[in-house]
């Protein structure tokens, strides 16, 4: 099994940045991409990103294309979601997940391993 630890979350101001890691361990050679999640009060959980191992293809809602980046470092077992030029509406707890499906998805369904959350405050 994989496990998942994020970190990096925080409070920040409207237009600023912050960077959210998620180390895997364990059985990481089972996972092929991971995915990064949020869930705002109130709301469903909400894919952001996610990016393949293998290729380090990212791919990404619409809302945070061109402010948020996702790349990993395979020697690290790490995987990072740069978020810049956050908004309000950005705050949420953000989770990673890890999926061993042989293709990308967006469906939460798709991941079967989920880091515990860090939470995002953007004030504004």
């Amino acid at each position: 099994q994989v496990q998942l630890v994020e970190s990096g979350g925080g409070l920040v101001q409207a237009g600023g940045s912050l960077r959210l890691s998620c180390a895997a361990s364990g059985r990481t050679f089972s996972s092929r991409a991971m995915g990064w999640f949020r869930q705002a009060p109130g709301k469903e959980r909400e894919f952001v990103a996610t990016i393949r191992w293998s290729s380090g293809n990212g791919y990404y809602t619409d809302s945070v294309k061109g402010r948020f980046t996702i790349s990993r470092d395979n020697a690290k077992n790490t995987a990072y979601l740069q978020m810049n030029s956050l908004k309000p509406e950005d705050t949420a707890v953000y989770y990673c997940a890890a999926s061993g499906l042989g293709y990308v998805t967006q469906s939460a369904n798709g991941y079967n391993v989920w880091g515990q959350g860090t939470q995002v405050t953007v004030s504004s």
